[in-house]
Protein backbone atom coordinates (compact mmCIF):
# COMPACT_ATOMS: atom_id res chain seq x y z
CA UNK A 1 0.00 0.00 0.00
CA UNK A 2 1.57 3.52 -0.92
CA UNK A 3 1.82 6.53 1.73
CA UNK A 4 -1.42 8.28 1.18
CA UNK A 5 -0.91 12.03 3.09
CA UNK A 6 -4.37 14.38 3.72
CA UNK A 7 -3.42 18.54 3.82
CA UNK A 8 -6.23 20.29 6.10
CA UNK A 9 -6.96 23.44 7.18
CA UNK A 10 -5.54 25.73 3.98
CA UNK A 11 -8.11 27.33 1.65
CA UNK A 12 -7.02 24.82 -0.79
CA UNK A 13 -5.13 23.85 -3.59
CA UNK A 14 -3.97 26.30 -5.48
CA UNK A 15 -4.69 29.16 -3.56
CA UNK A 16 -2.55 32.24 -3.10
CA UNK A 17 -3.98 33.46 0.17
CA UNK A 18 -1.44 33.65 2.63
CA UNK A 19 0.95 31.95 4.56
CA UNK A 20 0.38 28.22 4.64
CA UNK A 21 -1.74 28.09 1.59
CA UNK A 22 1.74 28.95 -0.13
CA UNK A 23 3.46 26.08 1.83
CA UNK A 24 0.98 23.97 0.37
CA UNK A 25 1.64 25.11 -3.17
CA UNK A 26 5.29 24.07 -2.94
CA UNK A 27 4.97 20.82 -0.42
CA UNK A 28 1.62 19.41 -2.70
CA UNK A 29 3.63 18.94 -5.79
CA UNK A 30 6.85 17.78 -3.96
CA UNK A 31 5.24 15.26 -2.52
CA UNK A 32 3.51 13.91 -5.31
CA UNK A 33 6.76 14.04 -7.53
CA UNK A 34 8.01 11.75 -4.48
CA UNK A 35 5.35 9.01 -4.95
CA UNK A 36 2.31 10.59 -2.43
CA UNK A 37 -1.10 9.95 -2.38
CA UNK A 38 -1.69 13.73 -1.93
CA UNK A 39 -5.18 14.68 -1.10
CA UNK A 40 -5.34 18.52 -0.22
CA UNK A 41 -8.83 20.09 1.42
CA UNK A 42 -9.90 23.44 0.42
CA UNK A 43 -13.39 25.52 0.25
CA UNK A 44 -15.53 26.18 -2.61
CA UNK A 45 -13.76 28.97 -5.16
CA UNK A 46 -10.53 27.60 -5.77
CA UNK A 47 -9.49 27.86 -9.56
CA UNK A 48 -9.45 24.66 -11.07
CA UNK A 49 -8.14 25.88 -14.37
CA UNK A 50 -4.68 27.55 -12.55
CA UNK A 51 -2.04 26.46 -15.06
CA UNK A 52 0.01 26.44 -11.70
CA UNK A 53 -2.01 23.42 -10.71
CA UNK A 54 0.04 19.87 -11.08
CA UNK A 55 -2.72 17.68 -12.13
CA UNK A 56 -1.28 14.58 -9.45
CA UNK A 57 -2.83 16.83 -6.41
CA UNK A 58 -6.16 15.54 -5.26
CA UNK A 59 -8.36 18.99 -3.93
CA UNK A 60 -11.16 17.58 -1.98
CA UNK A 61 -13.97 20.75 -1.51
CA UNK A 62 -16.09 20.32 1.74
CA UNK A 63 -18.75 22.45 3.09
CA UNK A 64 -18.40 24.99 5.99
CA UNK A 65 -19.80 28.38 7.07
CA UNK A 66 -17.97 31.43 4.71
CA UNK A 67 -17.65 33.83 7.72
CA UNK A 68 -14.69 35.41 10.30
CA UNK A 69 -15.31 33.49 13.19
CA UNK A 70 -16.49 30.37 12.18
CA UNK A 71 -14.77 29.60 8.75
CA UNK A 72 -11.53 28.24 9.83
CA UNK A 73 -13.69 25.65 12.40
CA UNK A 74 -16.54 24.58 10.05
CA UNK A 75 -14.26 23.63 7.06
CA UNK A 76 -11.68 21.90 9.62
CA UNK A 77 -14.53 20.07 10.80
CA UNK A 78 -15.79 19.03 7.64
CA UNK A 79 -12.03 17.98 6.39
CA UNK A 80 -11.23 16.15 9.53
CA UNK A 81 -14.70 14.46 9.18
CA UNK A 82 -13.90 12.90 5.42
CA UNK A 83 -10.02 12.59 6.35
CA UNK A 84 -11.35 10.10 8.66
CA UNK A 85 -13.23 8.31 6.30
CA UNK A 86 -10.61 7.89 3.95
CA UNK A 87 -8.24 7.22 6.36
CA UNK A 88 -5.14 8.13 4.87
CA UNK A 89 -1.54 7.30 6.17
CA UNK A 90 -0.91 10.47 7.80
CA UNK A 91 -2.49 13.96 8.01
CA UNK A 92 -1.05 17.44 7.63
CA UNK A 93 -3.03 20.14 9.66
CA UNK A 94 -2.08 23.49 9.54
CA UNK A 95 -3.82 25.93 12.08
CA UNK A 96 -3.83 25.21 16.40
CA UNK A 97 -7.97 26.26 15.53
CA UNK A 98 -7.95 22.62 13.88
CA UNK A 99 -7.11 21.53 17.53
CA UNK A 100 -10.88 20.64 18.47
CA UNK A 101 -10.95 18.06 15.76
CA UNK A 102 -7.62 16.05 16.03
CA UNK A 103 -9.34 13.60 18.40
CA UNK A 104 -11.65 12.21 15.15
CA UNK A 105 -8.43 11.83 13.42
CA UNK A 106 -6.53 10.22 16.57
CA UNK A 107 -9.78 7.62 17.07
CA UNK A 108 -9.26 6.27 13.64
CA UNK A 109 -5.27 6.01 13.96
CA UNK A 110 -4.16 8.35 11.90
CA UNK A 111 -1.14 10.46 12.62
CA UNK A 112 -1.04 14.43 12.83
CA UNK A 113 1.79 16.34 11.69
CA UNK A 114 0.65 19.97 12.85
CA UNK A 115 1.81 23.29 11.57
CA UNK A 116 1.16 25.58 14.93
CA UNK A 117 1.40 29.52 13.33
CA UNK A 118 1.78 31.95 15.42
CA UNK A 119 0.56 32.36 19.04
CA UNK A 120 -2.84 33.39 17.29
CA UNK A 121 -4.22 34.18 21.03
CA UNK A 122 -1.98 37.14 21.65
CA UNK A 123 -3.03 38.86 18.37
CA UNK A 124 -4.58 42.34 18.54
CA UNK A 125 -7.13 41.50 15.43
CA UNK A 126 -8.61 38.97 17.18
CA UNK A 127 -11.60 39.68 19.55
CA UNK A 128 -12.08 37.56 23.19
CA UNK A 129 -14.08 35.09 22.16
CA UNK A 130 -11.67 34.17 18.72
CA UNK A 131 -8.41 34.59 21.49
CA UNK A 132 -10.32 32.28 23.54
CA UNK A 133 -10.77 29.66 20.47
CA UNK A 134 -7.00 29.55 19.64
CA UNK A 135 -5.96 29.07 23.12
CA UNK A 136 -8.12 25.94 23.57
CA UNK A 137 -7.51 25.18 19.78
CA UNK A 138 -3.56 25.22 20.99
CA UNK A 139 -4.55 23.06 24.15
CA UNK A 140 -6.00 20.26 22.44
CA UNK A 141 -3.38 20.38 19.53
CA UNK A 142 -0.73 19.97 22.59
CA UNK A 143 -2.71 17.22 23.85
CA UNK A 144 -3.57 15.09 20.71
CA UNK A 145 -1.42 16.38 17.94
CA UNK A 146 0.89 13.46 17.09
CA UNK A 147 4.19 16.06 15.87
CA UNK A 148 4.23 19.45 16.51
CA UNK A 149 5.75 21.92 13.48
CA UNK A 150 7.43 25.02 14.63
CA UNK A 151 8.07 27.76 11.79
CA UNK A 152 10.31 29.56 14.33
CA UNK A 153 12.75 28.62 17.15
CA UNK A 154 11.11 30.83 18.96
CA UNK A 155 7.72 29.47 18.80
CA UNK A 156 8.81 26.25 19.49
CA UNK A 157 10.32 27.88 22.84
CA UNK A 158 6.67 29.33 23.54
CA UNK A 159 4.99 26.07 23.07
CA UNK A 160 7.62 24.02 25.00
CA UNK A 161 7.30 26.77 28.09
CA UNK A 162 3.21 27.36 27.87
CA UNK A 163 2.04 23.21 27.23
CA UNK A 164 5.47 20.90 27.60
CA UNK A 165 5.37 20.18 24.26
CA UNK A 166 8.32 19.64 21.69
CA UNK A 167 8.34 21.00 18.33
CA UNK A 168 10.23 20.38 14.93
CA UNK A 169 11.37 23.41 13.18
CA UNK A 170 10.69 23.82 9.53
CA UNK A 171 9.81 27.39 8.76
CA UNK A 172 8.73 28.61 5.19
CA UNK A 173 10.79 28.77 1.97
CA UNK A 174 11.27 32.03 -0.32
CA UNK A 175 11.43 31.99 -4.47
CA UNK A 176 13.64 34.13 -6.52
CA UNK A 177 11.70 36.61 -8.99
CA UNK A 178 12.49 35.27 -12.44
CA UNK A 179 10.29 38.32 -14.16
CA UNK A 180 11.79 42.02 -15.11
CA UNK A 181 10.12 44.43 -13.06
CA UNK A 182 6.68 44.66 -13.93
CA UNK A 183 6.15 47.86 -12.50
CA UNK A 184 7.92 51.22 -13.12
CA UNK A 185 9.13 52.50 -10.33
CA UNK A 186 12.88 53.49 -10.72
CA UNK A 187 14.78 50.67 -9.27
CA UNK A 188 16.55 51.03 -6.22
CA UNK A 189 14.85 54.17 -5.35
CA UNK A 190 11.53 53.41 -3.86
CA UNK A 191 10.82 52.30 -0.76
CA UNK A 192 7.81 49.21 -0.24
CA UNK A 193 6.06 48.16 2.79
CA UNK A 194 3.97 44.42 2.27
CA UNK A 195 1.62 43.78 5.10
CA UNK A 196 -2.23 43.23 5.96
CA UNK A 197 -3.09 46.01 7.12
CA UNK A 198 -3.86 45.57 11.17
CA UNK A 199 -2.22 47.10 13.70
CA UNK A 200 0.67 44.61 14.89
CA UNK A 201 2.00 44.67 11.56
CA UNK A 202 3.33 48.84 12.81
CA UNK A 203 1.24 49.75 9.17
CA UNK A 204 0.18 53.03 11.23
CA UNK A 205 3.68 53.77 12.36
CA UNK A 206 4.47 53.50 9.02
CA UNK A 207 2.24 55.77 7.24
CA UNK A 208 3.23 58.41 9.68
CA UNK A 209 6.69 58.29 8.36
CA UNK A 210 6.08 57.73 4.59
CA UNK A 211 4.29 60.76 4.85
CA UNK A 212 8.13 62.33 5.26
CA UNK A 213 9.95 60.03 3.68
CA UNK A 214 7.31 60.84 0.54
CA UNK A 215 9.22 64.32 -0.12
CA UNK A 216 12.55 62.54 -1.40
CA UNK A 217 11.11 59.03 -1.87
CA UNK A 218 8.89 56.93 -4.26
CA UNK A 219 6.32 54.62 -1.27
CA UNK A 220 5.36 51.56 -2.29
CA UNK A 221 2.53 50.17 -0.55
CA UNK A 222 1.25 46.69 -0.89
CA UNK A 223 -2.17 45.08 1.17
CA UNK A 224 -5.13 46.26 2.77
CA UNK A 225 -7.44 45.38 5.60
CA UNK A 226 -9.92 42.78 3.51
CA UNK A 227 -12.87 44.86 4.72
CA UNK A 228 -12.54 48.23 4.59
CA UNK A 229 -11.89 50.21 7.50
CA UNK A 230 -9.24 53.71 9.64
CA UNK A 231 -6.08 51.95 8.16
CA UNK A 232 -7.50 52.27 4.67
CA UNK A 233 -9.19 55.58 4.86
CA UNK A 234 -5.55 56.66 6.15
CA UNK A 235 -3.63 55.04 3.17
CA UNK A 236 -6.37 56.57 0.87
CA UNK A 237 -6.00 59.82 2.28
CA UNK A 238 -2.29 59.71 1.96
CA UNK A 239 -2.13 58.84 -1.83
CA UNK A 240 -4.54 61.67 -2.93
CA UNK A 241 -2.42 63.93 -1.36
CA UNK A 242 1.18 62.61 -2.20
CA UNK A 243 2.19 62.19 -5.60
CA UNK A 244 4.85 59.63 -4.61
CA UNK A 245 3.07 57.65 -2.73
CA UNK A 246 1.51 54.47 -4.45
CA UNK A 247 -0.52 51.79 -2.79
CA UNK A 248 -1.47 48.69 -5.03
CA UNK A 249 -3.56 46.92 -2.82
CA UNK A 250 -4.15 43.46 -2.37
CA UNK A 251 -1.10 41.68 -5.23
CA UNK A 252 -1.96 38.23 -6.52
CA UNK A 253 0.64 37.83 -9.19
CA UNK A 254 3.45 36.26 -7.46
CA UNK A 255 5.71 37.61 -9.86
CA UNK A 256 4.90 40.81 -9.85
CA UNK A 257 5.29 40.99 -5.65
CA UNK A 258 8.76 39.23 -6.18
CA UNK A 259 9.54 42.10 -8.68
CA UNK A 260 9.14 44.48 -6.24
CA UNK A 261 10.77 43.00 -3.88
CA UNK A 262 13.64 42.37 -5.78
CA UNK A 263 13.87 46.16 -7.64
CA UNK A 264 13.42 48.16 -4.19
CA UNK A 265 16.12 50.47 -2.48
CA UNK A 266 14.12 49.23 1.02
CA UNK A 267 11.49 47.01 2.41
CA UNK A 268 9.68 47.76 5.57
CA UNK A 269 8.95 44.81 7.42
CA UNK A 270 6.85 45.80 10.36
CA UNK A 271 5.17 42.43 11.13
CA UNK A 272 5.50 42.22 15.33
CA UNK A 273 3.92 38.54 15.83
CA UNK A 274 3.57 35.45 14.07
CA UNK A 275 6.98 33.56 14.02
CA UNK A 276 8.58 33.21 10.55
CA UNK A 277 6.66 35.40 8.09
CA UNK A 278 6.34 34.58 4.53
CA UNK A 279 6.77 37.90 3.43
CA UNK A 280 10.61 38.29 4.95
CA UNK A 281 11.58 35.07 3.41
CA UNK A 282 9.96 35.84 0.06
CA UNK A 283 11.84 39.05 0.43
CA UNK A 284 15.13 38.00 1.26
CA UNK A 285 15.02 35.82 -1.57
CA UNK A 286 15.12 38.26 -4.23
CA UNK A 287 18.07 40.25 -2.05
CA UNK A 288 15.49 43.04 -1.16
CA UNK A 289 17.68 45.44 1.46
CA UNK A 290 15.57 44.64 4.67
CA UNK A 291 14.68 47.31 7.60
CA UNK A 292 12.35 44.65 10.04
CA UNK A 293 10.67 46.38 13.30
CA UNK A 294 13.10 44.87 16.14
CA UNK A 295 11.48 41.46 17.25
CA UNK A 296 12.45 38.12 18.73
CA UNK A 297 11.15 36.29 15.59
CA UNK A 298 12.82 38.83 12.66
CA UNK A 299 16.00 39.03 14.67
CA UNK A 300 16.26 35.05 14.67
CA UNK A 301 15.30 35.04 10.90
CA UNK A 302 17.31 37.84 9.76
CA UNK A 303 20.35 36.95 11.80
CA UNK A 304 22.46 39.47 14.24
CA UNK A 305 23.38 41.57 10.67
CA UNK A 306 20.26 42.57 9.89
CA UNK A 307 18.75 45.99 9.97
CA UNK A 308 16.33 46.60 12.77
CA UNK A 309 14.30 49.78 14.25
CA UNK A 310 11.71 50.43 17.04
CA UNK A 311 8.10 50.62 16.27
CA UNK A 312 8.21 54.48 16.05
CA UNK A 313 7.43 56.73 13.23
CA UNK A 314 10.55 58.82 13.55
CA UNK A 315 12.53 55.84 14.17
CA UNK A 316 11.19 53.58 10.92
CA UNK A 317 12.00 57.11 9.36
CA UNK A 318 15.84 57.27 10.05
CA UNK A 319 15.95 53.23 9.49
CA UNK A 320 14.68 53.77 6.14
CA UNK A 321 16.74 57.08 5.34
CA UNK A 322 19.76 55.08 6.27
CA UNK A 323 19.48 52.56 3.54
CA UNK A 324 18.40 55.15 0.91
CA UNK A 325 21.14 57.17 1.23
CA UNK A 326 23.48 54.36 1.41
CA UNK A 327 24.37 52.58 -1.64
CA UNK A 328 26.59 50.62 0.30
CA UNK A 329 24.12 49.68 3.07
CA UNK A 330 21.52 48.64 0.40
CA UNK A 331 24.49 46.12 -1.05
CA UNK A 332 25.11 44.76 2.64
CA UNK A 333 21.50 44.38 3.72
CA UNK A 334 20.88 42.49 -0.04
CA UNK A 335 23.87 40.17 0.40
CA UNK A 336 22.82 39.59 4.48
CA UNK A 337 19.00 38.82 2.92
CA UNK A 338 20.59 36.67 0.42
CA UNK A 339 22.83 34.49 2.11
CA UNK A 340 20.09 34.30 5.38
CA UNK A 341 18.01 32.57 2.95
CA UNK A 342 20.42 29.92 1.86
CA UNK A 343 21.00 28.85 5.56
CA UNK A 344 17.21 26.75 5.58
CA UNK A 345 15.15 29.11 4.11
CA UNK A 346 14.74 27.65 0.91
CA UNK A 347 11.38 25.78 -0.36
CA UNK A 348 13.52 22.92 -1.46
CA UNK A 349 14.98 22.51 2.45
CA UNK A 350 11.00 22.87 3.98
CA UNK A 351 9.60 19.93 1.56
CA UNK A 352 12.34 18.26 2.54
CA UNK A 353 11.56 18.10 5.99
CA UNK A 354 8.39 18.06 6.05
CA UNK A 355 8.27 14.77 3.82
CA UNK A 356 10.90 13.36 7.01
CA UNK A 357 8.34 14.30 9.59
CA UNK A 358 5.50 12.57 7.46
CA UNK A 359 7.26 9.72 6.34
CA UNK A 360 8.27 8.97 9.93
CA UNK A 361 4.46 8.84 11.43
CA UNK A 362 3.51 6.53 8.46
CA UNK A 363 7.03 4.18 9.26
CA UNK A 364 5.55 4.22 12.56
CA UNK A 365 1.95 3.26 11.71
CA UNK A 366 3.04 0.73 9.96
CA UNK A 367 5.21 -0.69 12.69
CA UNK A 368 2.05 -0.61 15.49
CA UNK A 369 0.20 -2.31 12.26
CA UNK A 370 2.10 -5.15 11.78
CA UNK A 371 2.74 -5.64 15.78
CA UNK A 372 -0.76 -6.11 16.11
Amino acid sequence: MGRSVAIIGTRGYPSYYGGFETAVRKLAPYLASRGWEVTVYGRPGAKSDDPGRDPRVNVVTTPGIENKSLSTLSFGFTSCLHAAWKKPSVALVMNVANGFWLPILALRGIPTVVNVDGIEWERAKWGRLAKFVFKLGARLTARYGTVLVADSKEIARRWQVDFSRESVFIPYGGDASSAPGADSFPEGRYILAVARFVPENTVPEFLQAAENLARDYQIVIVGSSGYGGALEEQVEELVSKTANVHWLGHVADDQRLLSLWKNCGAYFHGHSVGGTNPALVQAMANGAPIVARSTVYNREVLGPDGAFCDPEPLAIEVAIRHVMESAEEQERLSNVSLDRVQKGYTWEAVCHSYEVELAKQTTARSSVGNAL
